[in-house]
């Protein structure tokens, strides 16, 4: 465990198991506050559901940026996409750049998607990630050309709605998401959560199509590993491990 790791749950009442977890079951399932509340009272833990919303919000983004950090450096090829979203009845746009093994390398809710939206886009994810890809693919919106021409002139970019299925297809789990929460509250919410979603939800969302059952079990073990490791909880047997709440052997 690193040194930062046990500064991050000074002075919480409950044990690093209890708090990782329910951010576990929040960005991992559309589940909402009330609901991990209930989850984790049929495991005999109370907690208040607006502890629980502390704790996404404190750890959450933590917890992402850790996961990220593992990833390799993307370097070839980025496709970029944007949706539009609903907040308190306005229409915003969600802007998202995945690698090319599906990876979400960043995300941003402005409230345009012109050249200034994606000038903006450009630069923020090349300052987070520190790489210039060789490639970039987005769908036929002219402010990606327009931006592009001034941030990543090197780049190749490809113009083409069919080359962008893999960036159109990251944005399921979100809609999901969206449809159980009934929609955000304001853009800076919706930018906070879905920054954490992210880089927590696709961890726990290998390629299970491509794998065999067995297969799938061993990666999910060694995902759940990687979790332990970097939200500080400690790493026992995955056959053996306790859940929070269970009764001890």
């Amino acid at each position: 465990m690193v040194s930062s790791v046990p500064l991050l749950y000074k002075g919480h009442r409950y044990p690093v198991e209890i708090i990782s977890h329910c951010v576990w079951l929040y960005f991992r399932f559309p589940l909402s506050f009330r609901e991990v509340e209930e989850l984790m009272l049929e495991r005999g833990v109370i907690v208040c559901y607006e502890t629980i919303r502390r704790w996404c919000l404190k750890f959450g983004q933590s917890y992402a940026n850790a996961l990220r950090r593992r990833r390799p450096r993307p370097v070839d090829k980025w496709h970029f996409d944007e949706v539009f979203i609903t907040i308190n009845g306005e229409q915003k746009y969600l802007w998202r750049a995945v690698d090319q093994d599906g990876n979400v390398l960043d995300i941003l809710v402005p409230n345009r998607r012109n050249k200034a939206a994606a000038r903006r886009f450009f630069r923020r994810l090349l300052k987070g990630i520190g790489v210039v890809p060789k490639v970039m693919a987005t769908d036929k919106l002219r402010s990606y050309g327009a931006a592009h021409c001034e941030v990543m002139p090197s780049v190749e970019h490809r113009s083409h709605k069919g080359l962008n299925n893999r960036a159109e297809n990251s944005h399921q789990p979100t809609r999901q998401r969206e449809r159980a929460m009934k929609g955000y509250r304001s853009v800076g919410g919706a930018q906070r959560f879905l920054s954490a979603f992210s880089g927590i939800s696709p961890h726990f969302r290998p390629r299970r199509h491509r794998m065999t059952a067995p297969d799938h079990r061993t990666e999910m073990i060694i995902r759940f590993a990687i979790w332990d490791q970097i939200t500080g909880a400690v790493a026992q047997p995955a056959d053996s491990r306790p859940r929070p709440g269970a009764p001890a052997p």
